[in-house]
């Protein structure tokens, strides 16, 4: 027993040595405090576990915040901010000689692990003096009435595990107070049955993992069910290994933000719920991929969303026959294989059945129509479907919503599926459908939207009596994009009053577009790219709630006169590849909202207008390939370029709750608003291609919003670089290459901080390359070849980047290029400098990638290389021919 005290008197000791010398103001740069190293050496032989701290040396100068267990301030290296004392079988009553006496100088300990020790709660009143406290571990032994009160006082406390213990029920009451907490680990006590003060976690708003694993709990509510978990920040939850047999998922589904939950395999037994949404959940049954075993037990169900949880095995149609009141299955996003199949038996309830994005083969059975009569809402996209669409789904009279998209299907559409009437969304894109469709969609009454895109259709879209026909007024949305459809644009389009969106890109359309179509005051959406259109566009085409137009690819020509004009809704005017002429319009500063302007290979000339910079919503310019002469307008460099969320074509629904019993009807419309899944009910998407970093590429969904770009390459611009275009700070892409462009790089372009591809290649500048430029971390691609275009390479441009003083210029090569003069060892030589350059370019390619991104000193090295080889290197004739049809990008 003296023995013990004695040990006990000297880790007393040797711990306030430590904490004393953490408030002496001298310390050396190079390693920790001489007196901290030696208290941490008579600390040593005092650790009761046969730990050999092989690290903590009896060496002067040895730095002590390089030890195992120990951690210094980075900054000051005065300050102990970690102590690690976990696994040491330390034990006894410290609280009154040990961190009692300690706690006062401990005050900027941030992180104390003394998991795996022998020790009581009576050190937690010690413990709660230390404020900052971030990341207390793991206690033993629970005696103490009131050590996890004083706990509570550290208001700082981020991480609490207290797992492996012999804690009870009563210590969720304690854990009300820690109001920073974001991790709380519970797991292996003695929690057990239902846990009445489950409530008190909800003062816990920061905490985002729980874990109760390894407990004997059976519920999570307290004792009438009304109180349940509502931590909205929390996404991980662990349930594993508890005894939960009833009511639990009733008791989640107030965890909006839930990501993971992982729960028992052997869960059983009915539960007290209704709902059961499980989507995006990674379960202990995702790596088997198998259902919950606890779902063959319910009974009673009347939502169940098991969606995107890579469920593997047939689709389970048997929850449909054992909850006869279930409305709504949503089972998308898994991995079902097999067929499907559905019992005869009645099941009048459903209303909704989501199985889309799975992996399900063979023909849409005919059953689905008689087993589910009232069937609403019906997905099976994506999956692999083949065959006819059932004859019988156009009698069901409660069908709104059917998508069979992006299957395997063929034969002709079923004109009866169209012209029903109580479809309001019917989507067939991307399948083999065939036929002319166009005579049913005449009479398409009651049909919102209509998806046929990437099918077979074709014949020509026939010519009617606008005068004797009405066009169905409830079509909002048609899409027959990707088709083999031809012939002239119908004039009876003029009579759709209330068409938002239309879209017949893709096809064999030809001639002009119809002046009817400048009867659409309703639309928003236009797009007939990619077909043979020829003409002028009408001038009076400029729609009152127009945003979004795109007519590129086709043979248009003429100016743009009035069309568009005052279109002050218009976000996108998309006009590239077509014979447009003339110059942009002085007027283009009355399409406030315009946000890009797309119009690339015309033959647009004239000055890029100045009334370009009043268009504040601009963030992408595509002007290339024109014929645009005379200075780049400074003022561009105005542009705030906003990185703002475009205008969208999503719109969409959530899917309703239809909860017929009114006593948890109020409940049900509550948690409708929590958890019910999203469907757009537009599927037409704004898609934009840029080129940037050298490739070709398409913006579309969210990635549109963050895309700022100005392209005005392969004109004939002339005079100096604007130094104002260095203002555009958000700018992503800026390509003024192949130009006529003269004078200096500017400095100011350091200050294009998002720059990912800067090309001013093919021009003739000349100066120094401005050195600040290696500061641009964001930036990938950077071309300044073949600038000063009376020789090779950029004898002209100089600078440290290269290399190259710029107090002298070297004297341009005279040698011929001629392969006359240099006769057959020339042509072999040719030949092989040709394969080399090849097989260099993609060596060099992949390795200049990955040097510029990794550091901007060796970003540097590669502006060094590049001045040598500009200067120095030389080519043949087809070599040189070679080089400009792999990096000219006006073709």
């Amino acid at each position: 027993m003296m023995m013990m005290e004695w040990k006990w008197l000297w880790f007393i000791r040797m711990a306030v040595l430590l904490l004393v010398l953490e408030g002496c103001r001298w310390c050396t740069t190079d390693a920790c405090l001489e007196h901290e190293r030696i208290a941490l050496l008579h600390l040593k032989p005092f650790f009761n576990y046969g730990n050999p701290l092989k690290s903590w040396v009896d060496l002067k100068g040895s730095d002590c915040c390089k030890w195992e267990r120990v951690k210094c301030n980075t900054i000051t290296r005065r300050k102990l901010k970690s102590l690690y004392l976990s696994e040491n079988a330390i034990g006894g009553n410290l609280e009154n000689e040990g961190f009692g006496k300690l706690s006062s100088t401990l005050s900027n300990l941030e992180i104390l692990d003394l998991s795996y020790n022998h020790l009581n709660d009576s050190i937690l009143l010690s413990l709660s003096e230390l404020s900052s406290l971030r990341s207390p571990n793991r206690f033993e032994g629970s005696s103490h009435p009131r050590g996890f009160q004083w706990l509570s006082r550290l208001t700082k406390l981020e991480t609490l595990n207290l797992s492996g213990n012999s804690l009870k029920n009563s210590i969720l009451f304690d854990m009300r107070n820690l109001s920073s907490l974001k991790t709380l680990r519970l797991s292996s006590n003695q929690l057990e049955g239902r846990l009445l003060h489950i409530q008190e976690l909800n003062n816990l708003t920061n905490l985002n993992y729980l874990d109760l694993s390894g407990n004997r709990i059976e519920s999570i509510s307290n004792k009438d069910g009304g109180r349940k978990l509502e931590l909205t920040h929390l996404k991980e939850l662990n349930l594993n290994s508890n005894l939960f047999n009833n009511s639990v998922f009733a008791s989640l589904n107030k965890l909006l933000n839930l990501k993971t939950l992982t729960i028992s395999s052997q869960l059983k037994g009915p539960i007290d719920a209704k709902v059961i949404s499980l989507s995006k959940c990674i379960t202990s049954q995702q790596l088997s991929r198998k259902l919950p075993t606890f779902l063959y037990y319910q009974y009673d169900l009347r939502y169940v969303d098991l969606s995107h949880n890579n469920f593997s095995g047939t689709v389970p149609t048997w929850l449909l026959e054992n909850n006869t009141k279930l409305e709504d299955l949503i089972l998308k996003g898994n991995s079902f294989t097999g067929t499907l199949s559905f019992s005869s038996a009645l099941i009048s309830n459903v209303s909704s059945i989501d199985i889309s994005e799975n992996k399900i083969q063979g023909q849409i059975p005919t059953s689905i129509c008689s087993t589910f009569p009232h069937l609403s809402r019906l997905f099976l996209s994506k999956n692999a479907f083949e065959g006819n669409i059932p004859l019988c789904l156009s009698g069901m009279k409660d069908l709104s919503i059917l998508d069979l998209s992006n299957n395997q299907l063929y034969g002709k559409v079923p004109e009866e599926l169209i012209t029903k009437g109580s479809l309001t969304i019917l989507r067939l894109s991307n399948n083999n459908f065939s036929g002319n469709v166009v005579p049913a969609i005449l009479k398409a009454n009651g049909l919102q939207n209509l998806y046929l895109d990437g099918n077979k259709f074709s014949g020509e879209v026939t010519n009617v009596d606008v005068s004797t026909f009405e066009f169905p007024n409830s079509l909002s949305n048609i899409d027959l994009s990707n088709n083999q459809l031809h012939g002239k644009l119908p004039r009876w389009i003029g009579n759709a009053s209330f068409l938002l969106r239309l879209a017949l890109s893709n096809n064999g359309f030809e001639g002009s577009i119809p002046m009817e179509f400048c009867n659409l005051n309703w639309l928003e959406f236009l797009d007939l790219s990619q077909n043979n259109l020829s003409g002028s566009i009408p001038s009076c085409f400029n729609p009152p709630n127009i945003k979004h137009v795109h007519l590129h690819g086709n043979r248009l020509r003429g100016p743009l006169s009035l069309a568009f004009y005052n279109s002050s809704s218009l976000v996108t005017l998309d006009l590239r590849g077509n014979n447009l002429t003339g110059s942009i319009p002085k007027w283009i500063d009355t399409l406030s909202s315009l946000s890009v302007l797309l119009l690339k290979d015309n033959h647009f000339h004239g000055k890029v207008p100045i009334q370009l910079c009043k268009l504040y919503s601009l963030s992408i310019i595509y002007l290339s390939q024109n014929m645009f002469s005379g200075p780049i307008p400074s003022c561009l460099g105005n542009l705030s370029l906003p990185m703002k969320e475009k205008e969208s074509l999503a719109t969409g629904f959530y899917l309703p709750f239809t909860e017929k019993d009114e006593s948890t009807s109020i409940a049900m419309r509550k948690l409708e608003r929590d958890i019910k899944p999203y469907y757009p009910d537009s599927y037409l998407e704004e898609v934009i291609e840029f080129t940037t970093k050298s490739g070709f590429y398409s913006y579309e969904g969210n990635i549109l919003a963050y895309m700022t770009g100005i392209d005005l390459s392969c004109n004939n611009l002339t005079s100096h670089i604007p130094p104002e275009l260095g203002n555009l700070s958000e700018i992503y892409s800026l390509n003024l290459s192949h130009n006529k462009l003269i004078g200096v790089i500017p400095s100011s372009f350091s200050k294009l901080h998002q720059i990912e591809s800067l090309d001013l290649s093919y021009n003739n500048l000349s100066g120094e390359i401005p050195n600040q430029l290696v500061e641009l971390n964001s930036l990938e691609v950077f071309s300044v070849a073949h600038n000063n275009s009376s020789y090779e390479g950029n004898p002209f441009l100089c600078g440290t980047i290269l290399h190259k003083s710029c107090s002298k210029t070297d004297a341009p090569s005279t040698r011929s290029n001629s392969l006359d003069d240099e006769g057959e060892d020339s042509l072999l030589d040719t030949y092989v400098f040709c394969v080399s350059f090849l097989v260099s370019y993609v060596v060099v390619v992949l390795t200049i990638f990955v040097v510029l991104y990794i550091n901007p000193y060796w970003r540097s090295v590669w502006f060094s290389f590049i001045g040598k080889c500009i200067t120095t290197c030389r080519y043949s004739t087809m070599a040189n021919f070679l080089v400009s049809h792999i990096f000219r990008q006006c073709d």
